[in-house]
This record gives C-alpha cells, sequence and structure tokens, in this order.
C-alpha cells in the first residue's frame, strides 16, 4: 500500500509552506506529494494568504524534490485549454526528471470560477472527454509527426505535438463518484482510479463498476491502480487525537467514521479493510500544514507497519 500526502493550499498556504511539507514527504519516506488544483477557499478558513496556481506549485517543487512523485487530485478541467495543460505538464515532468502524474477533472467549484473570471460552462464532462483525448494524444504523437483533434468544443490542426514529457507515458488519474460515464471514461483513459472521500463499501461498489467498464472496453482492469483519497488525523492518544481533530475544525466521532483516525493501530486497521476492496494507494489529506510532527508519526508508526 502506497502512502502519499495529498494538500488543500487554497485554505491557506504559500508556496514556501508547501515546499516544506513536500522536502518532510520525500525525507519521511512517503510515495508522493500531490494536491489539489483550486484558487478559492472553502468552508471557515481565511484562505489567507491567498491561492497558489497547481502546476507553477509542482514546476518549483520539482526542482526542490528528488525522489517523490509529484501531481494533482484533480486539476480542474475548465482551467485551462488542453493544449496549454499538455505543453504544462510536459515541462514540469522534464524539470522533475519523469516524476509527474496527472490527475484531470471536470472542475466543479463554481464560485472560484466566478471570482477569478472563468467561464464555468454546462457540458463539463463532454469537454473532459475531448481534453483526456487531447493530452493524451499530444503525448502520444511520435516526434516529427502532427496532431489534430475535431471535437465539439475544440480543434487542433497541425499540431507538433511539443514538448514531450521525460516519461514514455505520464501516468493520468480519473476519479469520482459517478456510476456510469466516470467508469467508462476510466476505463478508456486511466492509468489509475480515484474516489475521493468513501466509504470501504461505496469504494468497493466504485471499484468494480470500472473494472466491469474496462472489461467491457476490453482492457485488463488489474492494468489499472485503484486508490482512495481520506482525510487523516492521527495521534498516539485520546488528547492528541482531539487536539489534532479541532486543528482542523473537524469532530474526532466524524473523523473516525468518514477518514483515517485515531491511533495508529487504528488506522492501519482501516488501511487492510481498504485494501481488501483493491485500493493499492491512499492519498492522506494534510488540513494542518505547520503539524510535521503528524507526517513524522505517520511515516513511523502507519506507514512502517504497511511495507
Amino acid at each position: 500500500m502506497d502512502l502519499r500526502i495529498f494538500t488543500e493550499p487554497q485554505q491557506g498556504a504559500t508556496y514556501d509552506t508547501l515546499l516544506t511539507v513536500a522536502k518532510a514527504t520525500e525525507d519521511l519516506g512517503f510515495d508522493a506529494f500531490f494536491r489539489s488544483d483550486h484558487y478559492l477557499r472553502m468552508g471557515g478558513a481565511d484562505g489567507l494568504p491567498g491561492p497558489t496556481d497547481a502546476w507553477i506549485t509542482l514546476a518549483g517543487l520539482a526542482r526542490e524534490t528528488r525522489r517523490i512523485r509529484l501531481g494533482t487530485l484533480m486539476t480542474a478541467g475548465t482551467f485551462r485549454l488542453p493544449g496549454v495543460l499538455a505543453i504544462q505538464v510536459a515541462q514540469v515532468d522534464q524539470m522533475s526528471g519523469g516524476r509527474v502524474e496527472l490527475g484531470l477533472g471536470t472542475g466543479w467549484f463554481e464560485e472560484e470560477h466566478k471570482a477569478y473570471g472563468i467561464p464555468f460552462p454546462k457540458e463539463k464532462f463532454a469537454r473532459l472527454e475531448e481534453q483526456l483525448a487531447i493530452v493524451t494524444g499530444l503525448w502520444a504523437t511520435e516526434v516529427g509527426e502532427t496532431f489534430d483533434f475535431r471535437g465539439t468544443y475544440y480543434e487542433l490542426t497541425d499540431s507538433p505535438a511539443l514538448p514531450k514529457p521525460a516519461q514514455a507515458r505520464i501516468p493520468v488519474l480519473i476519479g469520482g463518484h459517478g456510476a456510469t460515464r466516470t467508469p467508462r471514461l476510466a476505463a478508456r483513459y486511466a492509468d489509475e482510479f480515484n474516489i475521493p472521500f468513501a466509504s470501504i463499501e461505496d469504494s468497493e461498489r466504485q471499484f468494480g463498476r470500472v473494472r466491469a467498464a474496462a472489461e467491457q472496453a476490453g482492457r485488463d482492469p488489474g492494468d489499472i491502480v485503484y486508490s482512495n483519497a481520506l482525510v487523516v488525523c492521527v495521534g498516539r492518544d485520546e488528547q492528541e487525537i482531539a487536539r489534532r481533530a479541532a486543528a482542523i475544525g473537524r469532530e474526532v466521532a466524524e473523523l473516525r467514521a468518514n477518514g483515517l483516525a485515531g491511533t495508529p493501530a487504528e488506522v492501519v486497521d482501516k488501511i487492510g479493510r481498504y485494501a481488501e476492496t483493491g485500493s493499492r494507494r491512499i492519498y492522506l489529506q494534510i488540513l494542518d500544514l505547520a503539524d510535521l510532527d503528524h507526517l513524522e508519526l505517520i511515516s513511523a508508526q502507519v506507514q512502517s507497519q504497511l511495507s
């Protein structure tokens, strides 16, 4: 079971804070550092000092880290034109020496679009399908050949399809709870399918849908990595658990029910139950980015028991 660190910088974080967490992620032996792609805070957070851009952040981290994988859960398809996104991600992959992964979703938070003047189209899922075809098609085009695309929303003509990523294939993550279209899209494009903030039962059900869609598409379901994203709150005792829950404005009972919360032994046990659904990777949503002791505890007493 891989453990990856997943951050939500729109809630309030500078690049320097993210760099500190990313370096801790690497030093403590976690597999990857991922971040959300949002420009507006959610809930009761003040969001200060303001948003950071996901791919500018990852470009910086690409030069400041050496081992960990880097990526997004999920890049908002509404934020970037697909041809531009293909260039950005390929460049960051080169800058990292081939450690980038692209999670791509429709974009859903209408308020942030209004706040920053970003169009929020109604037909987002159909656009996402074309975006995935374009991004993966550009990367797969041989050097010296051109790429053309004629869709409902995007057209590319005689694209040189450059630059190329450092990796032969950048892993593409698709995720969500949708029962029909999402599994079908994952079966076609995903190297990894991620379900965010879902119960063990819902995860098992959704993974089953993706496996069935892959089989229907003539693809081996085992070629896809299945993963979860879950909030994490670990403490050595009840007092420490409660302190960490309070720091992120959550209740311990709710975190235990809906995330990975409790003592290291409790969390290891629950991760094991997710593993039984076929999940091979957990993205640990870290909401208090100043609490590096939390990462150290997870590394020493949770991750160490999963290897």
